[in-house]
């Protein structure tokens, strides 16, 4: 797999006016696997060596696709498969916006710069993550529909500050720590006191 040939594809098909390759509408033939990694802190890698150029990563994330659970770069005519260690994105930053009726809305921000409104309930859901970084109580923790049924998890500096905003809800056993944004509330975590 030449990675030039592959970005020059990637460049040469993309929409101006639009930010996004419109990946979900190509279907070219599978070429292979190709030795690039998504690890678990969000590093991309190419035949072991870190993909130091920002530029890069971030044209390599506007086409990724995923299917069932394989991953794969694609462009019209080429469609390579990579590894995901957990997700492609990992969400680095947050802010808020305030909005024209006075609420507020999270914005949460990957490592690629993609941003993320949070105003859908479907946008999180706790998952069990990786045992190379769960507790050991294997707490679920939050994680975000960036787009296409791609995924991020949340730095745990990122899981910390929301937790410290959230407002706790206890019922019986159960305590939900939630957010609010867009006038919509979010769960982030949940203990379980019987424990």
């Amino acid at each position: 797999m030449d990675l030039t040939k592959f970005q020059k594809q990637i460049e040469g098909s993309s929409d101006k006016a639009r930010s996004l390759p419109p990946v979900e509408n190509w279907n070219p033939d599978f070429c292979g696997d190709i030795n690039m990694v998504i690890a678990m802190d969000g590093r991309w890698f190419y035949e072991g060596t870190p993909v130091g150029r920002a530029s890069l990563v971030k044209l390599f994330s506007s086409v990724l696709k995923k299917e069932e659970d394989n991953y794969f770069l694609v462009t019209p005519v080429e469609k390579v498969g990579i590894t995901v260690e957990d997700t492609p994105f990992l969400i680095t930053q947050w802010k808020v916006l305030e909005e024209k009726d006075n609420s507020e809305t999270l914005v949460l921000v990957t490592q690629t710069g993609d941003e993320v409104r949070l105003d859908n309930e479907e946008q999180i859901e706790l998952r069990v993550p990786p045992e190379e970084i769960r507790d050991k109580d294997a707490t679920a923790i939050p994680y975000v529909c960036v787009r296409r049924n791609l995924w991020a998890r949340l730095h745990q500096n990122v899981y910390y500050q929301l937790l410290e905003k959230a407002e706790e809800k206890s019922n019986g056993n159960t305590t939900r720590f939630i957010i609010h944004s867009a006038n919509r509330n979010f769960v982030i975590g949940e203990v379980n006191q019987s424990k």
